[in-house]
């Protein structure tokens, strides 16, 4: 199970909010056009945080993070499922409150007094790499890379769709 993240202009997250099997369609494309592009987060339009999207829900909840950047705030009205479940979204406006908590939020506060045994107590997905005792490291480096990633959405006045596919 993997968190994915798609940017899109205003005028396409309108779209995609009113047409989900375009929305769906546009994710296909974009994902598409940066496969192997390697660019930088502030220019991606596509993201993933591969397994790590529980133990970043389960972080930001800890630390209070005003807006919910792994499972979105309200669903797409009439998705169909895209993997586990419809996609969900975040509008422009939502996004900058996440980019300006993103800004505020350094990263060792995210982990401050968290250890893998934390994790394995709280059955945080994917369990196996907390119990093997796996430091917090990869975690980090993706909350890290939505630093950029939201700060350019903000920037660019773009919402953003996520699923866990």
């Amino acid at each position: 199970m993997i968190g994915e993240y798609a940017r899109l202009t205003a005028a396409e997250f309108e779209r995609a909010v009113g047409d989900p099997d375009w929305a769906y369609e546009r994710v296909q494309e974009l994902g598409e056009q940066e496969w192997d592009a390697g660019l930088p987060r502030d220019q991606a339009r596509c993201y993933d945080t591969d397994k790590m999207w529980h133990a970043l829900h389960f972080l930001l909840g800890r630390v209070g993070f005003p807006v919910d950047v792994v499972f979105g705030e309200e669903e797409i009205p009439g998705a169909d499922d895209w993997s586990y479940g419809p996609p969900r979204c975040l509008t422009p406006d939502q996004v900058r409150t996440a980019a300006e908590a993103f800004a505020a939020t350094p990263p060792a506060r995210l982990t401050e007094g968290v250890t893998p045994a934390d994790l394995v107590a709280a059955e945080i997905y994917p369990t196996i790499v907390w119990e093997r005792g796996e430091p917090l490291d990869e975690v980090t480096a993706h909350y890290e890379a939505l630093v950029p990633y939201f700060g350019a959405a903000a920037r660019d006045g773009d919402g953003v769709l996520l699923w866990i596919s």
